[in-house]
């Protein structure tokens, strides 16, 4: 089965918030799901909008007819995660934890 995938890591975007975005689009064909993505007002959405298309460009350099792809997986994994500090009162610091993503999509015929 011939497949065609694009991965994009480090993104620095909530994993739990790219996964909501990610439900959305598993699935359905691949111009509908850009379709969705580009109309979704969140900033995941924008992000997976722009690996989805890195790998409809793989997929159209591997050969593949890109008119019948479907989404057939939108994985969100978590990344590294920066550790910041904020100043409070009496000496005392909360951290901040500025999660990130490794997203990868993957296309394939259907």
């Amino acid at each position: 089965m011939q497949e065609a995938r694009a991965i994009s890591k480090f993104i620095r975007v909530s994993p739990r918030k790219a996964l909501l975005v990610a439900r959305n689009v598993n699935g359905l064909p691949v111009e509908e799901a850009l379709n969705i993505l580009k109309f979704t007002p969140n900033k995941p959405a924008g992000i997976i909008y722009k690996v989805m298309r890195s790998a409809l460009a793989n997929a159209e350099q591997a050969g593949l007819d890109v008119d019948t792809l479907v989404v057939r997986q939108v994985a969100v994994n978590e990344g590294p995660t920066l550790k910041r500090f904020m100043p409070r009162s009496q000496g005392r610091a909360n951290t901040i934890l500025k999660r990130t993503s490794h997203i990868t999509v993957i296309l394939g015929a259907n």
